[in-house]
């Protein structure tokens, strides 16, 4: 799809085909060290290629990758390495994601390491039962501003990235960088919430990551590079990030409630989702760079709205984004997208709809009517010299394709759809249930 006015582009494979991503975070948040990313298994990118998703974010841990300033661990690289070949095995597209919360280890979490954690003896108080107010503590505030302005931190950052970047950059499974999660900052006295996020991301993070997108691009030309703001974000608050000088960039965004991820019920009188999507759209648009979402699902998903809410969130994602990455697959209960037997649990099956994972051609339109089950791809097929196949993913169940428009279905099996086209047709993909 061409960016032209007001048009959000789409991300691309190097093919020039329009992607869409759909999948879920995978994380080992509980062991490091010798256990690091032990309880990720193949199952994880089998299960989720089987319900229709192509697209994993895998959060890494700056504190396991370095341990020691200038040590980088072989074996976390090999165990990353190994994620990865199951990742390709199954066709499933990964984001390498540089995960923090609340900075890291200093403060019992995961992420910056100890060794690069300077509070300047500024207070830090734990508050297990709400851990995302740990971001206002003083030492872990401070701790980002250091991380930022600090040069030698800044060079720890930039080297640490080069180091994964040049491991992976080959290998197929790796889609792009995430470089680095939920960032955070420092307020100042009598600043609200919302003007402190847009100046630390204006001031701070702009220029950080077009830092590490150079170091990125030291070793690897061709990975996408993903950039997140702040989480204030999710309050509709539009993003105070400037341009990243650097031809592929995708604007990261996470989507997530306040209320919601406290436990309360999802309230559409609230008109959540229009502010955000008002608000998330502005920074892609002005600066032309696609869009995804790289977490979202609330903490209760069988709360009595929630079902309006998934089928809300998931239309609103389809209108703006290249995909999303949901919260997280796992085999339990809280956030796991599935039970330990791998069923969905209530309400996340309405993640899996049938969709185009790569387009040959510029997109007209594509929607799926979850109450008909009905999946409609419109698309001007590219020219002569042009990929010609265009894939479709479909989730479990019995789907019927047919295509119009100079385009016939070139092949069909589970989960998976090929569709050929005559070069510049216009073409008209429709899937249905049953």
């Amino acid at each position: 799809m061409e960016a032209g006015g007001d048009a959000i582009p789409v991300l691309t494979d190097e093919r020039g085909r329009a992607l869409t991503l759909r999948g879920w975070n995978v994380e080992d948040k509980a062991n490091r060290g010798a256990a690091a990313l032990s309880a990720i298994t193949e199952r994880h990118f089998r299960d989720m290629r089987a319900k229709g998703f192509n697209f994993a974010r895998l959060l890494v841990f700056w504190d396991d990758l370095e341990p020691r300033p200038g040590e980088y661990s072989k074996d976390y690289l090999r165990k990353i390495e190994r994620i990865l070949d199951w990742a390709e095995k199954h066709d499933v597209k990964v984001l390498i994601d540089a995960h923090q919360d609340v900075f890291g280890p200093a403060f019992g979490h995961r992420g910056v390491p100890a060794w690069a954690t300077r509070t300047d003896g500024l207070p830090f108080t734990p508050h297990p039962d709400d851990w995302f107010s740990e971001y206002f503590e003083p030492a872990v505030q401070r701790a980002f501003t250091h991380l930022y302005e600090d040069e030698d931190l800044r060079r720890a950052q930039a080297r640490m990235w080069r180091v994964l970047a040049d491991r992976f950059e080959d290998h197929p499974a790796v889609l792009g960088y995430d470089l680095i999660n939920e960032p955070m900052g420092e307020l100042r006295e009598g600043e609200d919430l919302p003007t402190a996020a847009r100046r630390i991301e204006r001031d701070q993070l702009t220029p950080m990551y077009n830092r590490l997108a150079d170091a990125v691009r030291s070793v690897d030309r061709d990975g996408w590079i993903f950039v997140e703001p702040t989480p204030i974000v999710g309050e509709g608050v539009p993003t105070g990030l400037g341009r990243i000088d650097d031809p592929k960039v995708v604007y990261a965004p996470h989507f997530y409630n306040t209320g919601m991820e406290a436990g309360a019920d999802y309230d559409p009188a609230a008109r959540w989702i229009e502010t955000y999507e008002q608000a998330v759209t502005q920074y892609p648009k002005e600066y032309k760079v696609p869009v995804v979402v790289g977490e979202w699902g609330p903490l209760n998903n069988s709360l009595p709205n929630m079902n309006r809410f998934y089928r809300e969130a998931m239309a609103s994602l389809g209108r703006y984004g290249s995909g999303w990455a949901g919260y997280v697959w796992c085999y339990g209960g809280g956030y796991c997208a599935v039970d330990g037997a791998g069923t969905f649990r209530t309400n996340k099956e309405l993640t899996a709809e049938p969709y185009a994972e790569a387009v040959a051609g510029t997109v007209r339109s594509a929607s799926y009517d979850s109450g008909a089950r009905v999946y409609r791809l419109s698309y001007d097929s590219a020219g002569r010299r042009g990929s010609r196949v265009t894939e479709l993913s479909l989730p479990p169940g019995t789907w019927r394709v047919t295509a119009r428009g100079g385009a016939l279905v070139l092949r069909k099996e589970a989960g998976r759809a090929w569709v050929l086209a005559a070069p510049g047709a216009r073409v008209t993909v429709t899937v249905t249930r049953g």
